[in-house]
């Protein structure tokens, strides 16, 4: 879900901002749930709207993008390293947790493939709301989704052409168009809108995270109608792998950050920079390239790691740094 930054320096007094992102991650999980929810009783109600959901995701990535500040990448300046760390990690373990879930659970290859992409995406949209409810490295957060974001194009098509090669053909030109299309020009669009009509856009940046939130709503409707009938059978295999998937991401984004001594604020980032993924942009990828049950790993990962992000920044926040 795109947010606007929570503060970078966060204490015990930023209650008010506290209650707003505790409220938003709170929130959008039931949000998507009751969409994804929508779409499973209702599957009739929305066919035919799967060609809508290139377009509803450009409208989130120029919300992300209208959020965005110069800050955000003088942070990457400031902190090369670090930010190199985190892009590194998250585009090494999650397509390569994607890749090992997919044969140790032996997956068809539609549901294989589906999840090996969504490793393959770039950071959620939600990560930095986490990070700074987990009393973490918030600026770090915000450098490595902004990269990863931007390099999408360049690393998601090749690696799930790698990875997922296996199960079912990939077009990696044609990925590349169409993340070209979805996500970097709508992020684009949104950061010039911010730079040239700033004064505007203030007044509008409160409502954004709802507007995002309601479109990933209506993206998981979609995605869910489209393999309604599928869902009914591989709905326990494909929760199991979303949870291997998110849980072991976390661990080792973690685990990345202590090994290489960034500390505590800085691993608590790469948990949720590493673990948490922009499943509807993988959503898309997968309805236009595999099929409506490939999309179907990226609507779960929608709903539970906005749950489990949640969870564990509320367990982190209650321990010393």
């Amino acid at each position: 879900m795109s947010t606007e930054h929570p503060p970078q320096h966060a204490t015990d007094n930023d209650t008010a901002d506290d209650r707003s992102a505790r409220r938003a991650v709170t929130i959008f999980p039931v949000l998507v749930l009751a969409a994804g929810a929508l779409g499973l009783l209702l599957p009739g109600s929305f066919a035919g709207w799967g060609e809508s959901v290139p377009y509803l995701l450009g409208v989130v990535m120029f919300c992300m993008g209208i959020t965005m500040t110069p800050q955000d990448f003088r942070g990457v300046a400031r902190r090369p390293w670090a930010v190199a760390l985190g892009l590194v990690a998250h585009y090494v373990i999650m397509p390569g947790l994607g890749w090992a879930i997919a044969h140790l659970l032996q997956l068809p290859p539609q549901l294989a493939a589906g999840v090996i992409l969504v490793g393959c995406a770039p950071s959620g949209t939600a990560s930095n709301v986490v990070t700074y409810l987990a009393r973490g490295d918030v600026a770090l957060s915000v450098s490595v989704a902004t990269v990863s974001t931007l390099v999408a194009p360049l690393v998601t098509p090749p690696l799930t052409l790698l990875l997922a090669g296996e199960y079912l053909p990939v077009d990696a030109g044609s990925m590349v168009v169409d993340i070209l299309k979805t996500v970097l020009l709508p992020v684009l669009a949104g950061l010039a809108v911010r730079l040239l009509a700033s004064r505007y856009v203030q007044r509008a940046l409160p409502v954004l995270p709802w507007l995002s939130a309601v479109t990933i709503g209506v993206i998981v409707t979609v995605v869910v109608a489209g393999s309604a009938d599928a869902i009914k059978s591989a709905a326990l295999l494909v929760f199991v792998a979303v949870v291997l998937h998110n849980g072991l991401g976390l661990a080792l984004g973690y685990g990345a950050g202590r090994l290489t001594r960034l500390g505590e604020p800085a691993s608590r980032a790469m948990a949720f920079e590493v673990g948490m993924q922009n499943s509807g942009l993988a959503a898309s990828l997968a309805t236009a390239h595999f099929s409506p049950l490939a999309a179907l790993p990226a609507a779960v990962f929608s709903v539970w790691h906005n749950i489990s992000g949640a969870l564990a920044a509320a367990w982190l926040s209650r321990r010393r740094h």
